[in-house]
């Protein structure tokens, strides 16, 4: 069965509506780019006004054609293009380009404009690229068509490139072509009012002439369906990504650690860490990746050899490779033992092998053939400062020569790469990657390195657990019913019990008499917390009290906290009190879920206690999150050697935080009312038994006229 998208990418026969005579136009632009790229179909210009242009019939309309029509470009002016896209589903065309612009992204009118287009493309079950986009190209020699405006013929090759900018994809292809970076695909897609990347992925998922795909991205169509699509491609095809949209402008005001900490990006980054996606900063940095992903074999480990000319350079990889986790070995004795006989005295025969500034063509040629069988490596990394004497084109193809002898990659750094670019003559995917400065050869390599690692990632299955959901429902549809936001101490540990998580003994209590009665089944030390409708952070009025070991200390503390709450009366008239356990030892930890608009529940683990707020080490994943997820959270703080065992101190059980994040997940993925949940502290300990929630909260979505209505009061 044909992919929905097959008449897009593949179309037999092509209408260009509102194609114009006047050079300059995008309608011009496209017709002529399809007929300078050969297309290998029927053209059909359209417009009512032109007889002839390009010395090709003109159609009036599209309904005019004799032909079947697979594909229409539309380039008529917005105030025309329903009557376009109603015509071409009346002609059983299959798929759409709207280059036209003038749709949501100029506001409200614009967004009514392409509600009513949509509604026509689905009503004729024709699919969409656009509106606002500037085209899309497929470089297969059986189709060969470039249907964009932009200037310049793609260089056919084996990168597909999605792009949700038209000006950036025109720089892009422009720069592919600097750089010999062949295109297998290529896709503008506007405002993806019918076709997201998450489509588009699914088509490119099966073509065969699609090695690598490269993105640009300022927010996703379905996050859901994009990360389950991509993590299908990106076991057998890399996939690299920009996304713009990580500053904090317009990040949304949350009241909890979890909610706050998501405000910082993390959604789109966990969502591309567990899907394979390689994210970068910059265009710059995704053609980086690009030239290496595309010409080279992907390491087998993150062994890297350096082989240069100049020892500045080297030191500056060598500097790059350690900042990245990249290793540099030392090479084996026989390696270093041919080495030193074919190289000058004053060269080092050690990794960077540094073979001084009269090294020539021949010198590379020999080192390579050396150091490449060392199976102490896994990658080789050749830098050239170009002397006087020495040409980097000689350079340059001795290296690319002697890398193909052998299947581990190899790169160039070239200072003065732009000289040797403009004279390279080969086609693309042929030549090995070339650098002007070693960090971004080394970032290159890393990414390879990471990518291999996604590779060999076991499959890992999301556990559910036995809960008593029904219980929860009830408590929810109550807080719900009395349009509350935030649920009171005695629901969240009812909400906790029910899903297991692990808490201490407690009780909550009005007065001195209740709470020691209640301390007999409790037993000393114990903590005392305040907790009161719309009271979040119970430190900031005085409201806890801990290590309170005698029924004298319980009274006074009690008392204390009286005196401290009736300074607070009119923001909080009513309160009761927690008499809680008193958990010693372990590592206090927060995890907790925020829901983003755009990426839904996000599941958040890291260091807890105060320290959340100061060191803001924590890790995000999209839920449902996977036990191998769960551990890569973990193992991804960059304080996990608090948790995992430092300085002769025993590690907690990471097992049960594991378990937790799971069941954590569940209780997400069971409802979707739930907006932020932040348990803060969860003590973890090496002792299973002696892990426990200490804090928690837990808040529900209200509709916007409940939102302003105050907490409800203890009854």
């Amino acid at each position: 069965m044909a992919h929905p998208l097959e008449s897009i990418f593949r179309p037999k026969t092509i209408a260009v509506i509102g194609t114009s005579r006047q050079e300059g136009t995008i309608g011009r632009e496209i017709l002529y780019n399809l007929l300078e790229f050969e297309f290998n179909g029927m053209v059909f210009p359209v417009n009512p006004k032109a007889p002839v242009i390009h010395s090709m019939k003109c159609y009036r309309s599209i309904l005019e054609i004799p032909e079947d029509v697979d594909l229409a470009i539309i380039v008529v002016p917005k105030e025309h293009i329903l009557r376009a896209a109603e015509e071409c589903g009346l002609k059983g065309v299959k798929g759409i380009v709207a280059i036209t612009a003038g749709f949501k992204e100029i506001g409200s009118q614009g967004v009514e404009l392409e509600r009513r287009l949509l509604e026509i493309v689905q009503r004729y079950k024709m699919r969409m690229i656009g509106p606002n986009c500037m085209g899309v190209i497929n470089t297969e020699k059986d189709y060969m068509m470039n249907a964009t405006f932009a200037s310049g013929k793609p260089l056919p090759g084996h990168v597909a490139f999605i792009s949700q900018s038209g000006a950036l994809g025109a720089a892009i292809l422009g720069h592919a072509r600097e750089l010999r970076l062949g295109i297998s695909k290529f896709v503008s897609i506007g405002n993806k009012a019918d076709t997201a990347a998450d489509d588009l992925l699914d088509f490119l998922k099966d073509d065969e002439e699609t090695r690598l795909i490269l993105l640009y991205l300022e927010n996703f169509g379905n996050p859901r369906r994009f990360t389950k699509v991509a993590k299908e491609i990106s076991r057998q095809k890399p996939i690299i990504a920009v996304k713009s949209g990580r500053t904090l402008a317009g990040a949304r005001a949350a009241s909890s650690h979890t909610g706050a900490l998501a405000g910082l990006d993390v959604a789109a980054d966990a969502l591309f860490e567990q899907c394979g996606v390689l994210r970068v900063t910059s265009v710059e940095e995704l053609f980086d990746l690009a030239m290496a992903f595309n010409s080279q074999p992907i390491p087998k480990g993150d062994r890297v050899a350096i082989i240069t000319n100049a020892g500045g350079p080297a030191i500056m990889a060598t500097d790059a490779c350690v900042n990245l986790g990249l290793t540099l070995p030392r090479l084996k004795p026989e390696t270093r033992a041919k080495l030193k006989k074919m190289l000058p005295e004053e060269a080092s025969i050690e990794n960077p092998v540094d073979m001084i500034g009269s090294a020539k063509e021949k010198h590379y040629a020999e080192a390579l053939q050396v150091v490449l069988p060392d199976d102490s490596i896994d990658t080789l990394l050749a830098i050239f400062v170009p002397p006087m004497v020495t040409g980097s084109l000689e350079v340059v193809a001795t290296i690319n020569r002697i890398s193909k002898q052998f299947a581990k990659p190899v790169l160039g750094c070239f200072m003065g790469r732009q000289d040797v670019l403009q004279n390279i003559e080969s086609k693309p995917g042929e030549m090995i990657p070339i650098y002007p400065y070693p960090e971004s050869a080394v970032k290159a390599i890393e990414a390879m390195v990471r990518y291999r690692a996604w590779q060999m990632k076991p499959e890992s299955s999301i556990r559910t657990f036995p809960v008593q959901r029904e219980k929860v429902t009830l408590i929810l549809e109550q807080v719900r019913q009395e349009q509350r936001r935030w649920l009171t101490e005695g629901e969240i540990s009812e909400v906790m019990a029910a899903y297991a998580f692990p808490l201490p003994c407690s009780a909550i209590v009005r007065n001195v008499d209740e709470a020691l009665a209640a301390i007999k089944d409790i037993g000393y030390p114990v903590v005392l917390k305040v907790t009161a409708p719309g009271l979040l952070h119970k430190s900031d009025v005085g409201g806890v009290l801990v290590d309170i070991r005698n029924d004298r200390e319980l009274t006074q503390s009690i008392h204390q906290l009286s005196t401290n709450m009736a300074t607070v009366k009119d923001t909080y008239p009513t309160y009761r009190i927690i008499i809680q356990q008193l958990i010693k030892g372990g590592r206090e930890t927060i995890m907790g879920m925020a829901l983003d608009p755009g990426f839904g529940p996000l599941i958040m683990f890291g260091l807890g206690g105060i320290y959340v707020e100061i060191l803001k080490d924590v890790s995000f994943r999209v839920n449902p999150i996977s036990e191998l997820a769960a551990r890569e959270m973990i193992e991804s703080l960059r304080a996990k050697d608090l948790l995992m065992g430092a300085r002769g101190e025993k590690p907690v059980h990471i097992d049960s935080i594991i378990e937790n994040l799971q069941r954590l997940s569940q209780l997400v993925a069971d409802f979707d009312i739930l907006e932020q949940i932040d348990i803060n502290p969860f003590i973890f300990s090496e002792d299973p038994a002696k892990c426990f929630v200490i804090d928690a909260r837990i808040a529900v979505k209200l509709e916007k006229a409940a939102e302003t209505k105050k907490p409800a009061a203890f009854q």
